[in-house]
């Protein structure tokens, strides 16, 4: 069963706040995404605005408030989240997908209701949506939730702080010329690049603004010639990174403000194109530009694909990454093995995060933990907190989803595990068996040049469909280098963007299952795109490489439901786990993992 929260008379407080400014404001209602100034996925407490007015703690999520009617949405990741932290009360709850906020506006609205939005926190593209469904849509000079939220935590301001070349691999001039080309190829003048990400790449620079990604938040204009002026608060650059930046970079404050520097600078590209990413950068952006008389041209981040696609520094950093935190994995996967009848999920977490904070280099986890045992593994994102907190009990499956930070590399592992002693049931078995052979149908093909992540999606669910079963996410998320554990422009989902998949990409591979109220599954390892070397192909073909190395519980698999091939692959991965793993472990824990590799 779901523990539901304990909701406060705070909360009900907060939506007639917030009420009372937009009737002082005369709008109808306002949208409230789960966003910051640079629409990235983990945001800075002082910009969690739909957690303080909702109580969901999701990472993917939008409310809208109405004068009589509120409703907040999310995506099939976090339905039964949502359910669990909103007072039903107060609001109305939708799958954002099924049933789109706009068509819940349109339907809820008079056709003369002024809906306010706040232009810094939503992109062109997402807002077209709105404006698209005939809804009047009215932009804010100031959010009525900062108004209304009177202990709002101050913004961040961790220094950042240089991203050396033994990691980084290419150095910040190259990076910029780069870019720069591609500007000047696209005839564009210079491009706004507002993901915090993309400035981490582009300038080697790394931070602490925000949890669990390491990057300073700010903003940055790229000119054409290569030159960059880089918007970030003047405590954030101390002395040894403003050096390594050099003087091809500009530095100023940031800021909305029509008197300040990065207002001013825009204004100053009037009669020239700029390229704004319409997915991924402030529409606040495109109507400042347009407004001083620049031409806004819609493209792509123009560093997320070059980001994407590690040279071989980083990947060698991923894997040198990836093979310390399989040492952390396995002694845990050991420990539990021991323990888990008697930890509970909060503490199975804290134990997972002390044998990593033990390994080389490690900065920090690069998500909160999924740590779910039973009925929990069934809400995809759930996320253990001591109201919820239970105990991994004998007889059922325990879910971990966990990545980890170095500064050559980012991780993201999941395992599902059977917590004995009992035996699973044979419908538990077939359901584990069924994912297996997805994750080894996708791990282990290969394809040309120029596919896409959506083209593949389908191979790791096939076994699923065979049976009539599905799951709702995405396959596979792209993740950085020492950056976001989910990057762009690449994913392996039926709803992504079509983006060809290329050699250097990381990529998750995480297929699952779920069955509410009772159980999840899911497996994930991470993929390095490589070129194949097909004898004979007549065009490139490419292949994935994998990195996580960290064993499947033997237990949960119906052995013969599985093909010669699938067995064969599950064997030389588990060979290659033990050859790679085991010496790195002390004898216990060494004898353990070599017993949970040995052949089927």
């Amino acid at each position: 069963m779901i523990l539901e929260r304990k909701f406060k008379v705070t909360e009900s407080a907060q939506l007639a706040d917030l009420r009372r400014e937009l009737l002082a404001r005369g709008l109808s209602g306002f949208i409230v995404p789960r966003a910051d100034e640079h629409l990235g996925e983990y945001v800075a407490p002082c910009s969690e605005r739909l957690a303080w007015l909702t109580g969901f703690t999701g990472s993917a999520g939008l409310a809208v408030v109405l004068t009589e009617r509120a409703a907040v949405f999310t995506d099939g990741r976090y339905v039964l989240q949502l359910a669990a932290q909103t007072d039903p009360n107060l609001w109305e709850r939708g799958h954002i997908v099924d049933e789109p906020p706009a068509a819940w506006i349109a339907a809820a609205t008079p056709k003369d209701a002024a809906i306010g939005y706040d232009p810094r926190l939503i992109g062109e593209e997402a807002l077209r949506k709105y404006t698209d469904a005939g809804l009047d849509m009215v932009p804010v000079a100031t959010n009525p939730i900062d108004a209304v939220w009177r202990d709002r935590p101050a913004a961040p301001i961790a220094p950042a702080v240089p991203h050396l070349l033994i990691h980084a691999g290419r150095g910040a001039s190259e990076k910029a010329a780069e870019i720069a080309a591609v500007l000047r190829a696209a005839g564009q003048d210079a491009a706004v690049i507002s993901d915090p990400a993309s400035i981490a790449w582009l300038l080697n620079i790394r931070g602490g603004d925000i949890p669990y990604t390491p990057v300073a938040l700010g903003f940055a204009i790229l000119r054409a010639d290569a030159r960059c002026a880089l918007y970030m608060e003047a405590g954030k650059l101390v002395g040894a990174t403003r050096e390594w930046l050099g003087d091809d970079v500009a530095i100023a404050e940031p800021g909305f403000a029509a008197d300040g520097p990065m207002p001013r600078d825009l204004a100053a590209l009037a009669g020239k194109r700029v390229r704004i990413d319409p997915a991924g950068t402030s529409v606040w952006f495109a109507q400042a530009l347009r407004a001083a008389g620049a031409t806004v041209v819609a493209g792509i981040d123009p560093c997320l694909l070059p980001k994407a696609c590690k040279n071989e520094v980083e990947q060698q950093g991923a894997r040198d990454a990836h093979a310390r935190d399989a040492v952390a994995l396995c002694r845990f996967l050991h420990w539990l093995e021991a323990a888990g009848g008697s930890e509970t999920e909060m503490s199975a977490a804290a134990r997972l995060l002390a044998f990593r904070a033990e390994l080389d280099g490690f900065r920090g986890e690069s998500f909160p933990a999924i740590s779910a045992a039973g009925e929990h593994g069934a809400i995809i994102h759930y996320r253990a907190m001591p109201e919820t907190d239970r105990g991994l009990n004998a007889g059922e499956t325990y879910l971990i989803d966990s990545g980890a930070q170095f500064a050559d590399g980012t991780t993201d592992v999941t395992r599902t595990v059977w917590i004995g002693p009992g035996e699973p049931g044979e419908v538990l078995r077939d359901r584990f068996t069924r994912v297996l052979q997805g994750h080894i149908a996708l791990a282990s093909t290969g394809f040309p040049q120029g596919v896409g992540g959506p083209h593949l999606d389908a191979l790791a669910r096939r076994p699923l469909w065979q049976a009539g079963l599905d799951y709702d996410h995405g396959t596979g998320h792209g993740v950085g280098s020492f950056l976001s554990v989910h990057e762009g422009p690449a994913s392996i989902s039926r709803a992504g963007r079509m983006t060809a998949l290329a050699p250097g990409m990381i990529l998750s591979n995480e297929p699952g299952f779920y069955a509410p109220g009772e159980y999840g599954i899911r497996l994930e390892n991470l993929l390095l795109v490589r070129l194949a070397g097909t004898a004979g192909a007549a065009r490139a073909f490419l292949r994935f490489e994998t990195l996580t190395l960290a064993p499947f519980d033997r237990r949960l698999l119906l052995i013969g439901s599985l093909s010669g091939e699938e067995r064969a692959w599950i064997d030389a991965y588990h060979t290659r786990v033990a050859r790679e793993v085991a010496p790195h472990l002390a004898g216990r824990d060494a004898a353990w993992l070599r017993a949970a590799c040995a052949a089927l």
